[in-house]
Parts: C-alpha cells; structure tokens; sequence
C-alpha cells in the first residue's frame, strides 16, 4: 500500500489512476508566479476556483469576472486560483513575471497565480492528472478558462468549462453553496 507521500511522488512521474477518496486536492502543491510554492493546503476549510488561465486568449477577459468574483467572496472565504497555462495554442506569455504584469496592469489581479503550469498531456501537473482522475476526460480543460471547483475540504465539487463566466448562475450557485451562510 502506497502512502500519500508516494502516491503524490508517483503522480508528479507518471499519471497514476488513482481511487476516489485516496487524494484530496488538499494533497497538491504549485510553484507560486513569484517563486515559493502554493499549496492548495494553505486554503483548508475554504472553497478554491482553480481556473487555468493564458494572457493572449480570447477568453482572456474572463479574468475581469475572476477578479469580480474573488472580491465578491473572498470576505467569506473563496479563493479564486489563477494557474497560467501554455497548453493550448501558445497564449501564455514567456515568463512569469510578463504574467504578473499583465494581469496587475490590465486586470488588476490580487488573486494568487501559479507559476505557468501544464495542465495536459505527459507533463501536466499532478493535480490536473487527479482531477481527471476524480471527474473523467469530459470535465478535463480543453482550453484556457477551464475551471474546477474545490470543495472547503478538498473534494472536487465540479468542472465548469471554457465558456462558463465567472459570473454564470450555475457557478455562483455552486459557489455559495460552499460559503458560510450570513
């Protein structure tokens, strides 16, 4: 029987089939846009938007709804996780500091950013691996904007494609019923 620990190690090499209930998202750490790391441990008791991002998208835009819903519900305890990703079409600017920058100066983004990450394919970062894992191949990202919802206790709650706004009912429905009520 593999440990977490291992089980973890295991999903950075290879993509592992994991079973339900032997990860939680809570599990998974990303290297931060300013250097550290990110670990999604860090937001234990609070739902997490963990949305793959790219700065040259035509989707792009979604980050002003992002922004809006982060500010929205961030008091009650959201948090919105941008993730820049390269993966689809080449959008994503070269570094992680012209990310930072385009987000702060077009976008005014104070949510945390990974660094650019790779969310499909061999070297896709382990949560993304787990995440399809959990939900299947339907709910995996197949462009910039993918969103998955975490739950405050590191369940996946659910996938939300490309083309679901931040501000789309379904979403914000989900949203609050992860939120402390008041």
């Amino acid at each position: 029987m593999l440990t977490r620990r291992a089980l973890i190690a295991a999903m950075a090499l290879s993509p592992v089939s994991l079973h339900a209930g032997e990860l939680s998202a809570r599990d998974f750490s990303f290297p931060g846009i300013d250097g550290g790391m990110v670990s999604l441990s860090e937001f234990a008791g609070r739902p997490v938007l963990v949305v793959n991002t790219a700065s040259r998208c035509g989707f792009t835009y979604q980050y002003d709804g992002l922004q809006a819903l982060y500010d929205r519900y961030r008091d009650r305890g959201l948090v919105v996780l941008g993730v820049p990703s390269d993966d689809f079409g080449g959008q994503e600017l070269d570094t992680e500091a012209a990310v930072k920058e385009f987000c702060s100066v077009n976008f005014s983004i104070d949510f945390p950013m990974t660094a650019i990450t790779a969310v499909r394919g061999p070297g896709a970062h382990p949560f993304y691996v787990w995440a399809r894992g959990e939900l299947g191949a339907e709910q995996a990202p197949s462009w910039n904007f993918h969103k998955y919802l975490v739950g405050p206790d590191g369940a996946l709650v659910g996938a939300f494609s490309t083309r679901t706004e931040p501000d789309d009912p379904q979403l914000l429905a989900a949203i609050e019923k992860l939120l402390p009520q008041g």
